[in-house]
């Protein structure tokens, strides 16, 4: 696909349209709040990988509802200090995967805890463990329109939500240093690490990849990707809510999350991403609150984006924060 998008040099100022709710900030400090009235409950169960490098463990903890979400955190072997951690989020319909996997940011000595996404793991990969006891009211088959009615049944409350109390059960092991927490994730888990970087004031950094969950306005009508399309594909049934549907998803926009962020950030872009168009990215990018932020843009790619090259620059990036 050739570059479908605005010019780059117009990308580069672009500002999306999203209305942002008058109650945002409330809407989040309450869900925030009833998900901590739960004890965390967090465990840590050493796992047998037969690796000698990194040690492995299953984790549970309370997400939203109180509901148990599981997690992997692999620490370097012979760890002994508190050591600094990276959190990643998944993309979309994936889950955590096997313990053995993803082993990169163990190997450079950090703490990396990689949360299950409730109710995905079951297209890609290695699959998840985490269901979502939640129901829905009629829905496009996905996730993007479960409980889109009202922002407080909406799908993504519930994962945004159990991603910040991710951060807090990583944060609670002793041999994680809670003072240099990184968010990091490609695509639906970009988006997700932007939300978290709007939400938990005290991060490190933010490494948001070619994310999804931004600019909801422009995404729903510039590609006919899923899993954008699924929006669209719903409101061709149920007409005529297209403004009710944008609001719902306003609470949930990288966009207002960013304009919170505070904390460094590095994000990717792919010029010819016709999952995540780029004006989108570009939108929570530009809107990104602390002044310290970049962006990698890949030129040729799609929703690949920078892969093992971009890998490199984001291990550059963060000898400097963590």
């Amino acid at each position: 696909m050739a570059l479908f998008d605005l010019p780059l040099d117009e990308l580069r100022t672009y500002r999306s349209r999203s209305v942002e709710p008058e109650d945002f900030d409330a809407f989040w400090s309450t869900t925030l709040e009833e998900a901590r009235a739960y004890d965390l409950g967090v465990r840590y169960e050493p796992v047998d990988t037969g690796l000698s490098t990194v040690r492995v463990y299953d984790v549970t903890f309370a997400g939203f509802g109180g509901h148990p979400v599981k997690g992997w955190l692999r620490l370097p072997a012979g760890a002994t200090e508190p050591l600094p951690l990276v959190v990643e989020f998944v993309g979309y319909g994936g889950g955590r995967g096997l313990p053995h996997e993803n082993l990169l940011w163990a190997s450079t000595g950090r703490a990396h805890f990689m949360m299950d996404t409730r109710g995905q793991g079951s297209t890609w990969g290695a699959g998840g463990d985490t269901p979502d006891p939640v129901g829905s009211g009629p829905a496009h088959p996905g996730y993007m329109t479960r409980g889109i009615d009202a922002p407080e049944t909406y799908y993504y409350r519930r994962v945004l939500t159990d991603a910040v109390r991710a951060v807090e059960a990583a944060r609670a092991h002793p041999l994680a240093d809670a003072g240099r927490t990184v968010v990091a994730g490609e695509s639906q888990g970009g988006g997700i690490a932007i939300a978290v970087g709007g939400l938990v004031p005290d991060l490190t950094a933010v490494a948001p990849d070619v994310p999804f969950l931004c600019d909801f306005p422009r995404a729903v009508t510039l590609t006919d990707r899923r899993p954008y399309r699924e929006i669209g594909a719903y409101l061709s049934t149920h007409r005529g809510r297209t403004a009710h549907v944008l609001r719902t998803l306003s609470y949930f926009d990288g966009v207002h999350f960013a304009a919170r962020g505070r904390a460094p950030a590095l994000f990717s872009a792919a010029l010819e991403d016709q999952t995540c168009p780029p004006s989108t990215v570009f939108a929570a990018f530009n809107a990104w609150a602390h002044d310290e932020k970049a962006i990698e843009v890949y030129d040729f790619n799609d929703h690949e984006g920078g892969g093992p090259y971009h890998q490199v620059a984001k291990l550059d990036w963060l000898r400097s924060y963590a």
